[in-house]
């Protein structure tokens, strides 16, 4: 079975001078999360197949620090789609992920991703966090689409980056 893995970019610096939204870098707790994410996928044996993101800064940046803090080999594709595009037509997008891909990770933005994780599962309500990592379990990446998926976990940085404990 498939496993979807929706990682939302991490924190983003908002007091960066930049003249469009996709310039947007992460800010020091956004590199902290995207890294700590990174090795707890690692440690879980969640690594991805393949690495889909959205081409603003803060995501690419997320997918790069992740890859490399969790030592991943995965490419890291940019697409456009994720950047901005409503959940029905990302859904459509994952629908042509190759058939051998067995995780694949999408990084992308609020509020698509908490949408995007709704519609997957049937319902609900979930909140991706900055930073937050969902993985839904899919049929097949054809047969994806509103109430295919099931979630099976959701985790927040900050199980990992606040207090005493830092992965």
């Amino acid at each position: 079975m498939p496993h979807l893995l929706m990682l939302r970019h991490g924190k983003s610096d908002w007091d960066a001078d930049v003249a469009v939204d996709r310039d947007r870098p992460l800010a020091g707790r956004g590199r902290k999360a995207a890294r700590a994410i990174g090795r707890v996928l690692t440690m879980m044996q969640q690594v991805p197949d393949l690495i889909l993101t959205s081409p603003a800064l803060r995501a690419r940046a997320t997918a790069e620090l992740a890859a490399e803090a969790g030592e991943w080999d995965a490419t890291i594709e940019e697409l456009e789609a994720l950047y901005g595009a409503p959940a029905e037509v990302i859904l459509a997008t994952l629908a042509a992920t190759p058939e051998d891909t067995k995780r694949l990770m999408i990084i992308g933005h609020e509020p698509v991703w908490s949408e995007l994780a709704s519609l997957l599962i049937g319902g609900g309500r979930l909140r991706m966090v900055t930073g937050a990592v969902a993985a839904v379990d899919v049929p097949r990446w054809d047969l994806i689409g509103p109430a295919a998926g099931q979630l099976r976990w959701m985790l927040a940085p900050r199980l990992f980056t606040d207090g005493d404990l830092e992965i």
